[in-house]
């Protein structure tokens, strides 16, 4: 479990640069949905793709920080509900840290497999759970308003973890050395 933990100097770096990302794409490409103030967040996936290479602290703080910016930017204070479950989502999207083969060049379908299992775990639990509670705990909102945002966001986050985690962390195990792969010559 201590491996899922270890914080370095280049997991610093990544969650400065990631939550920058992350804030940006959560600000500027995102598609509206019917749903008022839902959209499809292309943040969540290069949240998980950095939060598999980087971890569970690097994945969280990335979308709490990238969220709580972007929201304070645009809308002059973060809604915490929901930056709090973004960075649960995070956090939970690191644990295909060490359980995928990405850093050895691989990422066939079982890796495929455990991080879209993964992913989706962490986005029922962030917008099915902890976004509507949070929201009718916090600010009084209307339950079947907050479930159905809730339904919605964890749909549209696991589609785009999904989809854009998956085609990121394929590229980038393809850019990978494969163990094994170079032998000394005799």
């Amino acid at each position: 479990m201590k491996k899922y933990f270890k914080v370095t100097t280049r997991t610093i770096v990544a969650t400065g640069l990631g939550a920058a990302i992350f804030m940006l794409l959560f600000m500027y490409v995102k598609i509206p949905s019917p749903v008022p103030e839902t959209e499809f967040q292309t943040a969540y996936g290069i949240g998980a793709f950095f939060a598999t290479l980087f971890g569970p602290i690097a994945g969280g703080l990335i979308a709490f920080i990238g969220h709580a910016l972007s929201d304070a930017i645009q809308y002059g204070s973060p809604w915490w509900s929901w930056v709090l479950a973004s960075g649960i989502a995070g956090f939970v999207f690191g644990f295909a840290f060490k359980n995928t083969k990405v850093e050895e060049g691989e990422f066939k379908f079982k890796d495929i497999l455990k991080f879209n299992l993964i992913q989706i775990i962490g986005n029922l639990v962030a917008w099915i759970i902890i976004a509507p509670v949070l929201d009718i705990v916090i600010y009084a909102e209307p339950v079947n308003l907050v479930f159905t945002q809730g339904a919605i966001a964890a749909v549209m986050n696991i589609i785009s973890a999904g989809v854009i985690g998956t085609l990121f962390l394929v590229a980038y195990a393809a850019t990978r050395t494969k163990k094994g792969s170079i032998t000394k010559n005799q």
